[in-house]
């Protein structure tokens, strides 16, 4: 007989729920650090059109593809896809400090519910 299934059912209830809760935790944090890398790369890319002289070729990749695109419209594309990310991140960050309380609040009923001490 395991050791889970020991346990009482409202316990093991809350075991897999915090492990839900755990893998949600991860799943949001791999999110954040991926929406946060394409921020940082939007960002290098801003600096490098910046310091373009002007009426120099610019391209902007579709897909596989590299497509010439005048410099300013780049600009936009990558700033307006910025502000879209700098959204995407703040309700990600809320998601995660939501679930970080949820976590919280479960892992000390359960420490109580099995005795055991901080």
């Amino acid at each position: 007989m395991s050791a889970m299934s020991q346990l009482p059912p409202q316990v093991q209830e809350r075991l897999q729920r915090l492990q839900q809760l755990q893998n949600t935790m991860q799943q949001l944090v791999m999110q954040r650090q991926r929406i946060e890398m394409e921020i940082a790369d939007s960002n290098r890319a801003l600096d490098a059109l910046s310091k373009m002289e002007e009426g120099a070729k610019s391209y902007m990749s579709m897909g596989a593809v590299l497509v010439e695109k005048p410099k300013d419209e780049i600009i936009k594309e990558l700033t307006d896809r910025k502000e879209f990310l700098d959204m995407r991140i703040k309700v990600i960050q809320k998601q995660e400090d939501k679930t970080k309380e949820k976590l919280s609040s479960l892992q000390e009923t359960l420490q109580k519910e099995l005795g055991i001490s901080q």
